[in-house]
């Protein structure tokens, strides 16, 4: 019987990626530089698997003002996820899941000020019973202790939950831990690999949660 639905957060509940990438690509085209999709890519989902700092600069030849990037970069960013919404069908999963009497969990790889406070905005905070984000394990996705802490924290076993994701990150994690893993891809992940989960599925509100635990059941 499944009791919980652990959730990634970046890209799975909120759309964080595709304006993460598309401040990079300002950073990148203001400065005549070329940024690989490829590259960009394997750092979704996890930490620190690309510097696009030290990127840039074997572009260029020459030493940046990293401090000026990442200021520039950070107030766009910021600037182009503030009026993001939570992702079509999250709410509604939500919702279902605790009428429905199931636990709801997050695990995500960015720190937990950046995942609590996006979900105090959204209005989502109150409904998690647990959060195990970067500073919870020794090492993130694609590792699976973050699944592996929210199992613990829940008192479930990977055979009682379901994990959403939207990254090959985030699935091999998931699926490590021995959890039953849907993809739900966004606009960047769409692009990515994502047929090692066990069911993927366009979006969250094209599957209602008590169709989806039919078809795990």
């Amino acid at each position: 019987m499944i009791r919980a639905l652990v959730f990634d957060f970046d890209g799975l509940i909120l759309d964080t990626e595709g304006p993460d990438l598309q401040s990079w690509q300002e950073v990148y085209t203001a400065l005549g530089c070329t940024l690989s999709f490829e590259r960009w890519a394997a750092g979704i989902g996890t930490l620190d698997t690309f510097d696009p700092y030290a990127d840039l600069e074997e572009q260029l030849g020459r030493p940046l003002d990293r401090a000026a990037i990442r200021e520039w970069r950070r107030q766009r960013f910021t600037e182009l996820i503030a009026s993001q919404d939570a992702l079509p069908g999250v709410r509604e999963y939500i919702a279902d899941a605790r009428r429905l009497g199931l636990k709801l969990g997050i695990a995500s790889s960015s720190p937990r000020s950046w995942v609590a406070g996006h979900l105090a905005r959204l209005g989502l905070l109150e409904p998690f019973d647990c959060l195990c984000c970067a500073e919870d394990v020794p090492r993130v996705k694609p590792d699976p202790a973050l699944y592996q802490a929210a199992l613990t924290t829940l008192q479930i076993t990977s055979g009682e939950a379901i994990a959403l994701e939207d990254s090959p990150n985030g699935v091999l994690a998931a699926r490590r831990a021995g959890i039953f893993c849907v993809a739900v891809p966004n606009v960047v992940t769409a692009r990515l690999p994502l047929d090692h989960a066990d069911l993927l599925v366009s979006s969250l509100a094209d599957l209602p949660l008590e169709q989806l635990l039919e078809r795990v059941a």
